[in-house]
């Protein structure tokens, strides 16, 4: 009789024909990699590259820095100054819109996933003293009227509106469709690039690995921040959903580097599946680790985190995970999140920015004890489920998580030597063990 194996044995085996068996620990997803389905190109085939006409720079769609007045008002923005030093602008008038150049911007989703109107209605969510003085001073000057009735106007005809509804509703209602962009759950944080600069043709998408590994630090800490802010936007926020779709079989609607943000009233259902598990298992992250150090699973290490091939996902990818105690997006202090983000900036550089790609954040809600881990998985979405994978919950991806691993090693050894990425140890140099996510 074959001898049982145990639950972290199961997590990754190889089989006598090649296939690779793989559970994820938190969730029990099964994934199957069958030989013979990978080999295939990860990136997305073009047939013909575009020139760029340089007098669009900067107007390539409604996220580029010449087109702020096509999104809502932002809440807040990141520049730089001569000397290379960073700083975070609030609440700009419409006026003063073009007076910096924002490297990050923070605005509210013209198209939330949970909109005002839910958390209004469901919960008597009304904007704080601040948002409402907020609007008011935006809608004081004719050049923030103007661009909120536009803005509004854009929103409500793309959603189904004809041009006679819009222009026999009242003032006061359109204001009022305004209510979200001050004090809404669902922000937006984008990247100033559209293209790399000096960019050619229509190749040379700018994306998180194209950033510079400082501009990625702030990139991420941005995003933590505003994570905790939407904790705040009203008692029954439960859950902040953070992510990245990068290109559109991804989910993005524009080719344009941002990450998104929603408050949500419930907690993930991936959240409750993992406390479940963790009622049961406390030492599954160490278990899981574990797995990543013994199978040949890791890819890059610093000293406050570990980058390693995912094993048990829907997709192949990669994860990143703070070392140390368990801690959320916002406690992290600069050494620790730049950690964190160097090692995912080097997994999308070494991924390319023709790979459709999620980014996603798990971590800890506020309103929960117990001490889950904030991580990062990057997914490639380079496969299509079908039927099997619907009847049967057993996912398959075209490469396995060696595959992961080689693929991305020597890619990161030479980013590493050409200076593009963070400081890191990568591959057979990492030396990591389940007591490094204790304090």
């Amino acid at each position: 009789m074959a001898k049982e194996l145990s639950r972290t044995d199961r997590a990754i085996v190889r089989l006598a024909d090649g296939t690779v068996k793989q559970q994820n620990l938190l969730t029990g997803t099964e994934v199957w990699t069958v030989p013979g389905r990978g080999h295939r190109p990860m990136g997305i085939p073009r047939s013909e590259h575009r020139p760029l006409d340089p007098s669009h720079e900067g107007d390539h769609c409604a996220f580029c820095e010449h087109r702020y007045l096509e999104t809502p008002p932002e809440k807040s923005r990141l520049v730089r100054d001569g000397g290379g030093g960073w700083h975070e602008l609030s609440g700009l008038p419409a006026e003063k819109l073009g007076a910096t150049t924002a490297e990050f911007r923070r605005i509210p989703n013209l198209f939330e996933i949970v909109s005002y109107k839910y958390w209004n209605l469901n919960h008597g969510h009304v904007p704080s003293e601040d948002a409402r003085r907020r609007m008011a001073e935006y809608l004081a000057s004719s050049e923030g009227y103007d661009h909120i009735m536009r803005v509004v106007r854009a929103r409500l005809l793309a959603s189904g509106l004809t041009e006679e509804e819009f222009a026999a509703m009242s003032e006061t209602s359109r204001l009022h469709e305004a209510n979200g962009f001050f004090s809404g759950g669902h922000d937006l944080i984008v990247a100033r690039r559209h293209f790399v600069d000096g960019a050619a043709d229509d190749s040379q998408l700018a994306g998180s690995g194209t950033l510079s590994p400082d501009e990625h630090y702030q990139y991420t800490a941005y995003t933590a921040r505003t994570m905790r802010d939407l904790y705040g936007l009203n008692p029954q926020v439960r859950y902040v959903a953070a992510f990245q779709n990068w290109l559109k079989p991804a989910g993005a609607s524009f080719d344009h580097l941002h990450k998104q943000l929603v408050a949500i009233d419930d907690l993930a259902v991936q959240t409750e599946a993992e406390l479940d598990r963790l009622s049961s298992q406390p030492e599954i992250y160490e278990e899981i680790l574990r797995v990543g150090a013994t199978r040949r699973l890791l890819i890059a290490q610093n000293d406050h985190a570990v980058a390693f091939a995912g094993f048990g996902h829907r997709f192949p990818g990669i994860e990143i995970w703070p070392l140390g105690g368990p801690i959320e997006p916002w406690q992290a202090d600069e050494e620790r999140m730049r950690a964190v983000s160097d090692l995912l900036h080097a997994a999308h550089a070494a991924t390319g920015a023709d790979v459709p790609c999620n980014e996603e954040w798990y971590h800890r809600p506020p309103s929960v004890a117990t001490p889950m881990r904030w991580r990062i998985l990057l997914k490639w979405r380079i496969s299509t489920l079908a039927g099997f994978e619907g009847g049967t919950r057993i996912y398959l991806n075209t490469i396995d998580p060696w595959q992961v691993v080689e693929r991305v090693v020597p890619r990161l050894e030479e980013m590493r030597e050409s200076g593009a990425i963070g400081p890191m140890r990568i591959g057979s140099e990492c030396r990591v063990a389940p007591r490094m996510l204790r304090d």
